[in-house]
């Protein structure tokens, strides 16, 4: 058993809207494939951003920024891979008759990220921010990137924020909510680690 906790981390949930339906008027290799482009798509740019992969579940898709290393950078970077999933998106449907959406929910605070099983190990994380970053994303809208209060006071200096309201978290009661909308003109550039 190999566990760590880790106090400052970004967790993103990215899961595609209306799977199911569009999932029956696909034939399975159809729909696999474009799954395959999409989430090989995110692959991408979570490795060209150096941010933590965890795992899909279904049409879901979850990251988290932060792990295994600290970066004091972690909420910049999940910013930058919510708004990069959302651009990658756009590029495949314009090259397709079949049109994804996604929501995305990302929230920020502390994990316990650690790596489970006998056979078929898996690296995983739990916490509170993990399920707020999770309800985020099932409550949010299509097309949108909806954060906590937190990500939003940590990133109002260099990324544009529209105003969501209190929401009704399962298990949590309301809470504000914000959609990310951008980065700002006058923003450094995002932060690279890797080479693409």
């Amino acid at each position: 058993m190999i566990a760590d906790r880790v106090d400052e981390a970004t967790v993103l949930f990215c899961d595609l809207v209306g799977f199911t339906r569009i999932a029956s008027q696909m034939t399975a290799l159809d729909l696999i494939h474009r799954l395959d482009s999409i989430f090989s798509e995110f692959d991408a740019l979570t490795h060209t951003l150096g941010v933590e992969k965890i795992k899909t579940i279904g049409d879901a898709y979850m990251a988290v920024a932060g792990l295994p290393e600290a970066r004091p950078d972690h909420a910049e970077t999940a910013a930058e891979l919510a708004l990069g999933m959302l651009a990658a998106l756009d590029r495949m449907n314009s090259a397709s008759p079949t049109h994804f959406q996604v929501r995305i929910g990302m929230h920020t605070g502390t994990v316990v990220a650690g790596i489970i099983g006998t056979h078929k190990f898996i690296y995983d994380v739990w916490g509170d921010t993990v399920n707020i970053a999770s309800r985020l994303e099932t409550g949010g809208l299509p097309g949108r990137i909806q954060v906590s209060e937190e990500i939003r006071a940590k990133l109002v200096h260099c990324y544009k924020f529209e105003p969501r309201g209190a929401i009704k978290l399962r298990g949590r009661g309301r809470a504000v909510a914000w959609f990310l909308t951008g980065r700002k003109a006058d923003a450094p550039g995002p932060i690279l680690t890797r080479t693409p």
